[in-house]
């Protein structure tokens, strides 16, 4: 039995985890931590911040919170020698060396993932093997209102994966035809290499994105929707599984999805 502490859990993606994860045979959310009171416990208990968990009652941490809140998570997990799996995204490059290096110096695994829906993996894995075909690429992302930053975390991983598999065919960086702007900023932000990344935010959206490959007399476009933050869940039960197997840093669950 894996016991699990979800960092967040009085919100509302921390109870869809308490809930989701609670229904793995080998899983168990013995612990949540949040400043206020969870609506749903779950046979779970509940401490204001992580310092007061106790650690036999832990093996896995699951952080869903913010870059400074997982800091402190895992000087936590490095000093009690647990595993964390991190859902928070807008961690720096330099942040993210850091915690490979603290990790590794404390004997633990750490997997951070931007998206830890089985489907948007899946559409990433999908646009990559796109990629070297097409001339040109452009990412829509698409969320709920209330999301603050702007591109989303996973829209910046897929341009990523997408401008290195093109640059792995031998495509040279895209350049934007346009070059007159009515409106300023109307095609987007460039997400490197070129590759354009516009943003939608509206009430009723959950998480959203279209890859839009074009080429001389024909298009493909790749889409994912999450319709419901429940998605996560089995992304994340597969990191809680697997992050103990290896030390030090793991980024993304797509080598976890065979």
């Amino acid at each position: 039995m894996i016991r699990v502490a979800i960092v967040g859990g009085a919100g509302r993606m921390g109870q869809i985890m308490a809930e989701g994860l609670s229904q793995g045979a080998d899983l168990e959310v013995t612990t949540l931590v949040d400043v206020n009171e969870p609506a749903q416990l779950r046979g779970s208990s509940w401490v204001k911040s992580i310092e007061e968990a106790k650690d036999v009652d832990v093996d896995v941490v699951v952080d869903f919170s913010t870059a400074q809140g997982v800091a402190s998570s895992l000087v936590w997990c490095a000093k009690h020698k647990k595993h964390l799996v991190i859902g928070a995204t807008g961690i720096v490059s330099s942040a993210l060396d850091a915690m490979d290096k603290q990790a590794r110096a404390a004997k633990i695994g750490v997997l951070q993932a931007a998206n830890f829906s089985i489907g948007a993996v899946l559409a990433e894995r999908f646009a990559v093997q796109a990629a070297p075909y097409f001339d040109r690429v452009e990412i829509i992302e698409l969320h709920h209102d209330k999301k603050v930053d702007a591109p989303s975390g996973t829209s910046l991983a897929s341009a990523k994966e997408i401008a290195q598999a093109r640059k792995d065919a031998g495509l040279s960086s895209l350049i934007d035809p346009t070059t007159s702007f009515t409106v300023e900023g109307a095609r987007g932000g460039d997400g490197g290499d070129g590759i354009m990344i516009h943003s939608v935010r509206l009430p009723g959206l959950v998480a959203h994105q279209e890859v839009l490959f074009g080429r001389d007399g024909e298009g493909l476009t790749i889409r994912h929707d999450a319709y419901d933050r429940k998605s996560f869940v089995a992304g994340v039960a597969l990191a809680v599984r697997a992050v103990g197997a290896t030390t030090g840093l793991t980024i993304g669950i797509d080598t976890l999805i065979s």
